[in-house]
């Protein structure tokens, strides 16, 4: 058994070891940036349509189900039939499901594909891009100084909305993430590490996009044509 004399003499050895070691971890390590990007995303706002499909097998289903459902007496089906009867008329109209952003084509409304997520894509400048020309990249931040790495794509989303105010975070943690390293192609481009964090569109139809040339919203068929090279990866990573 270890006497106490032994024990306070190997705690601050072990101490001293550790760190030495975090500091020759560090020193060896190569710098390597590391971004964080915000996939946001407006959920949809009316019900898709059902698949001809599905709505064949639900039409059987109810089909077979009138064969061997309980008979009711006459007498109790017209009770019922005439309760509730009124002079009132209520006239209801549904909205269109096609709306006028979807006839022109309008990507920077909201108000389009109305049964399909929408994702926020911004065209100007971002990390890791050849000679800084403007790229379509996501709301992105290189992590600096934040508590955690969220953080900083909070910060991301923030300097690109201004307000955060109708906006949700899905989780701590990233969905996902792509290693970008440094080809014989490209030398100059940097080695980094993009982290992708999910937040969705709480209760707002408009936002005032700022810090970027230009924007739009768009399904997740749409956006894979904006990253052919990476189309793969982004079909795996969004659920839709």
């Amino acid at each position: 058994m270890m006497s106490a004399t032994m024990r306070r003499i190997q705690l601050p050895v072990l101490r001293a070891l550790s760190t030495a070691a975090a500091e020759a971890a560090v020193e060896s390590s190569t710098p390597e940036k590391i971004v964080a990007s915000v996939l946001f995303e407006r959920l949809p706002v009316v019900v898709p349509k059902i698949d001809p499909v599905v709505y064949a097998f639900q039409e059987f289903s109810f089909r077979w189900q009138q064969q061997y459902r309980r008979r009711y007496p006459d007498e109790f089906l017209n009770k019922s039939n005439t309760r509730g009867k009124g002079d009132y008329q209520i006239e209801y109209t549904p909205a269109p499901r096609i709306t006028e952003a979807d006839k022109t084509n309008d990507r920077k409304s909201l108000n389009r594909a109305l049964d399909r997520r929408l994702y926020l894509l911004l065209y100007g400048n971002a990390y890791g891009a050849p000679s800084d020309k403007p790229v379509w990249h996501f709301p992105e931040k290189v992590y600096d100084s934040e508590e955690t790495l969220r953080k900083c794509a909070e910060s991301a989303l923030h300097s690109v909305l201004g307000d955060l105010s109708n906006t949700y975070f899905v989780g701590n943690a990233p969905m996902g993430h792509m290693i970008f390293t440094r080809g014989e192609d490209a030398p100059d481009l940097p080695s980094f590490k993009r982290f992708f964090f999910k937040s969705q569109v709480i209760a707002k139809d408009e936002f005032n996009v700022g810090k970027c040339k230009d924007f739009v919203w768009v399904t997740k068929d749409e956006l894979l044509e904006y990253f052919p090279d990476q189309a793969e990866f982004f079909n795996k990573m969004i659920i839709s």
